[in-house]
């Protein structure tokens, strides 16, 4: 079921190999095509890390207390410290975990992009942005960082921030090296290496999510990152969920311009020429299979097109099919709040604006409740 593809839309195949081969079996996938893959879109769009678990990584408790939520969460603020040639960094954690529940919690993190008030660990502000009453009161761990706190989302010249901790201070800046997004993308890594001490989490069942450019900073994690069982796309656009090629909205050349600092200096070569990049975003959400995916949109939020988001789910299709799973199983764009969840990559239209809403996440939440809590159960 590959869905619809327009006839004058031509797309780069994830089954063919850089030197013109088709893969044909899981192990080919596994050993050859998804690395090819991944070091694409590390050379042309989101750029390498120099780094990848710093080897004096720490977790430091800064606070945990019972009580939470009317007594149905134990809060955690949790510091994840780190040391680089540039200094030292921290990632403030903030994590809600149910009581009474199972002993291991599977868990959904958010990438937050927005205001701090949106992630407050005290709860005098209940922001539907990230309903962590809801996320608990469903057996989730409800866990959030911002993004602010591991590179700042300006153009600064990669001087702040993990860019300041990690790169190089003599050397040129290669082309392919990390943007911001990719920098971002680290540090929910890092998270999920708190998470596997963390004896509350089951970390064989965590969910990364993002909204907008935390969407984008979502699919790229969990591109890279095989442990996370579950990865969420929320209106997440140009270079996010959105197929590249014949989009409306949002442009590989406007993004670029607006967001310099995001993507690797490469990815602006293809400004005007997305059919010259040798990959497009269903390879990359092809790169989470055969875990599970899922992507919303919003019927106002033309900027990020929800008919590309939607097309390059069906054309991820085929790399599950190959590892021995149902994809997206749905050939045309549902109707808004008409949500489609059978296979592996599920899917919403809401109606409405750019955002993250309580309906997006309990939509989340159905998702996983159908899939992630026994396929990915911890033994």
């Amino acid at each position: 079921m590959n869905g619809y593809l327009p006839d004058n839309l031509i797309l780069p195949d994830p089954l063919i190999g850089n030197k013109g081969e088709r893969i044909v079996s899981p192990q080919q996938w596994d050993d050859e095509r998804r690395s090819e893959i991944l070091e694409l879109f590390r050379e042309h769009v989101y750029g390498r890390a120099p780094v990848d678990r710093p080897r004096n990584l720490r977790f430091e408790v800064a606070d945990q207390s019972q009580g939470w939520m009317n007594g149905i969460a134990t809060r955690k603020i949790i510091h994840i410290k780190f040391d680089g040639p540039g200094g030292t960094g921290v990632i403030p954690l903030y994590l809600f975990v149910p009581v009474g529940g199972e002993e291991t919690a599977p868990a959904f993190l958010l990438i937050c992009n927005r205001e701090a008030e949106n992630m407050d660990p005290d709860r005098k502000v209940q922001s539907p942005f990230w309903p962590a009453e809801d996320i608990v009161s469903r057996g989730y761990a409800a866990a959030v960082f911002h993004v602010q706190d591991v590179d700042p989302d300006f153009d600064d010249g990669f001087r702040n921030g993990v860019h300041g901790l990690f790169d190089s201070a003599e050397a040129p800046r290669p082309a392919s090296a990390w943007g911001t997004i990719g920098a971002w993308a680290w540090g929910a890594s890092r998270v999920m290496d708190y998470f596997e001490t963390d004896p509350d989490i089951d970390e064989a069942r965590v969910a990364v999510v993002g909204h907008s450019r935390g969407g984008k900073t979502a699919l790229w994690c969990g591109a890279q990152d095989e442990r996370f069982a579950c990865v969420v796309s929320n209106d997440s656009g140009c270079t996010g969920a959105a197929i590249t090629r014949g989009k409306q909205g949002e442009t590989v050349e406007a993004i670029n311009q607006q967001f310099p600092h995001w993507f690797c200096e490469n990815y602006k070569s293809y400004n005007g020429r997305e059919a010259d990049l040798p990959v497009d975003q269903h390879m990359l959400l092809a790169l989470i299979a055969p875990r599970l995916l899922y992507v919303a949109s919003a019927t106002e939020d033309i900027w990020a097109d929800p008919a590309s988001e939607f097309l390059a789910c069906t054309q991820a299709n085929p790399v599950y099919t190959l590892l021995g799973s149902a994809g997206i199983e749905a050939e045309s764009l549902p109707l808004p709040e008409e949500p489609v969840h059978k296979g592996r990559i599920g899917y919403h239209l809401r109606t409405g604006k750019h955002d993250l809403t309580r309906y997006d996440w309990h939509c989340f939440m159905d998702f996983t409740d159908l899939h992630m809590k026994e396929m990915f159960r911890s033994v």
